[in-house]
């Protein structure tokens, strides 16, 4: 029998370990979706209940002697199923409708949160003898669970019914903006000098080398920074977005200046050549052609740099963004606090509804960082020029 002159015995197991190492790419792709899908799911099951809250239907008394002493407003077996949070705003409400005061009338008010634990179906805390009424009462059509507004339009509460993300949001879109307006300036154009103007020196390889570093830097370390020079030693105020704001651009200088330089590299050097053979100068060259052509690039990359920084804890933790502040800023000066500040305060409470505040924070920010990276694809899309 004769043997093929050109058939290699090693060429078999070459193939049998590429397609091993094929199936065992896919492998670790599959699990690495696996995890993912579990955590989403997790997250998700977890959140969709803070998305709801009880609300119960009772007398409600607006005399005179309520609006001074808030707890008499409803009957004293009611009292623990109530929220107090709802109490306290008797006086604001009466002086919103006038018609009100020294009526007694029924009305649909804000449960305390052992009372919406009970609803959802989870350890609750409250007396055999309350849940027998609020059995009645729901069999009534006095409890029921309706979409949950507060969440969206207070702040941070130390009563779980009524803590909401409004001023962690309001907080977290005003150092957003104070990042973005001093890190996207500062970083093109410092790309542009390194990229554009700079000559091969020793100094200019240094900077190079030094603003790679900087981007693996531990976060934690900027707001150490921010502490000791902002705080300390300017007297910027503590827990401000300011302080926040400038701390986030320095942690994100480094990400927008190494995707400026790449953009700014991609545009090719015809362009740049052309425009010298009309005659114009370095400076109308880069300004007129080259920038508006990696223009998408740098804004994907500012983008992709924004949502970064959207999702940092531990610099604004030092500088005092993670205190309880329940009011929203009206300026960069103000005290804030931001989602992820947010998120991490609620992870260390005890109550149960906490828990699902908590993972409906971590919701609102992957939806934010979905947007953001999805406007990223959509501006490199729409706007990239081909060669």
């Amino acid at each position: 029998m004769k043997t093929n002159p050109f058939y290699n015995p090693q060429m078999r197991w070459r193939r049998l370990r590429g397609k091993g190492f094929q199936w065992a790419m896919l492998l670790s792709l599959f699990i690495s979706l696996g995890f993912l899908a579990i955590f989403l799911i997790d997250i998700v099951s977890t959140a969709m209940p803070a998305f709801k809250q009880t609300y119960i239907k009772v007398e409600v008394d607006y005399s005179e002697r309520s609006l001074r002493f808030t707890s008499r407003a409803v009957d004293r077996n009611l009292r623990g199923v109530v929220s107090r949070a709802w109490l306290r705003m008797i006086p604001q409400v009466v002086e919103q409708n006038p018609e009100l005061k020294g009526q007694k009338i029924p009305t649909w008010v804000l449960a305390d949160d052992s009372v919406d634990q009970w609803m959802k179906g989870h350890h609750h805390g409250l007396k055999q003898s309350q849940v027998s009424m609020l059995e009645a009462m729901k069999s009534e059509g006095n409890v029921e669970l309706r979409f949950n507004r507060l969440f969206f339009t207070t702040g941070d509460s130390k009563l779980p019914e009524y803590a909401g993300i409004y001023a962690a949001i309001i907080g977290s879109i005003v150092t957003l903006f104070v990042t973005m307006l001093l890190a996207f300036p500062l970083g093109t154009m410092t790309a542009i000098y390194l990229e554009e103007f700079a000559k091969d020196s020793a100094l200019n390889r240094f900077i190079e080398v030094n603003i790679n570093n900087l981007a693996a830097i531990p976060s934690i370390l900027f707001g150490l920074l921010g502490l000791s020079v902002f705080i300390n030693l300017f007297g910027l105020p503590r827990s401000s977005p300011l302080v926040g704001g400038i701390t986030l651009a320095l942690m994100t200088l480094p990400i927008i200046i190494v995707s400026a330089r790449a953009a700014l590299r991609s545009v090719p050097d015809s362009i740049r050549h052309a425009g010298y053979g009309l005659g114009l100068t370095k400076l109308q060259v880069v300004t007129g052609h080259v920038l508006p052509i990696a223009m998408p690039g740098i804004l994907t990359g500012s983008i992709i740099g924004l949502a970064q920084a959207m999702g940092e804890t531990a610099p604004l933790i030092i500088i005092g963004m993670i205190a309880f502040i329940p009011e929203a800023p009206t300026s960069v000066v103000d005290s804030a606090t931001v989602l992820p500040a947010q998120i991490f305060t609620w992870a260390g409470m005890p109550e149960r509804a906490y828990v699902e505040k908590t993972a409906a924070g971590i919701l609102v920010i992957l939806g934010t960082l979905v947007v953001l990276n999805s406007l990223a694809i959509y501006l490199r899309k729409k706007y990239e020029i081909k060669w």
